[in-house]
């Protein structure tokens, strides 16, 4: 390894701690969430789409087991952040929506990432914002062809 891979595998790592912890922070500041990372990003994956989205369709944009995002939709329905209801066009099929609570935790998570992305590009020329949007998206490609390789084993 080179040492200007020793130097950016150790900004990757720290950086990608670093914004769990901040998450972590900033759900915690509120005092008045009480969900995990893991959970908010669930919420955020259910907010995607207005009018719900069906449990397989989480699923698979978190890239996770239909049976773990089963498990995690009823706890968020117990805490009152989501619910779910059947289709109205298919009554075995399940669509899961935020509720008031869970519309309220989005935004904060929402805005937590506008001020993280505010902040990095604040000061950046075109050029540079471009040649970052490019490294970040062939990271994203890697780490996506990887995974679907080791999920395919």
């Amino acid at each position: 390894m080179n040492q200007f891979e020793k130097e950016l595998n150790e900004v990757l790592v720290d950086t990608f701690g670093l914004i769990i912890k901040a998450e972590e922070l900033a759900i915690k500041k509120t005092g008045r969430i009480n969900l995990s990372i893991s959970e908010m990003h669930l919420v955020e994956a259910v907010g995607k789409q207005k009018g719900g989205r069906t449990v397989s369709a989480i699923a698979e944009d978190l890239g996770v087991t239909l049976p773990s995002v089963t498990i995690a939709i009823n706890r968020l329905c117990k805490k009152g952040y989501v619910e779910k209801s059947k289709s109205g066009d298919d009554g075995r099929v399940v669509i899961v929506s935020l509720t008031r609570s869970g519309h309220k935790i989005d935004l904060v998570h929402k805005f937590f990432h506008r001020q993280m992305l505010n902040n990095l590009s604040c000061g950046m020329t075109p050029e540079e914002k471009s040649v970052l949007l490019k490294g970040i998206t062939r990271l994203n490609r890697f780490f996506r062809e990887k995974t679907a390789g080791m999920e395919a084993k």
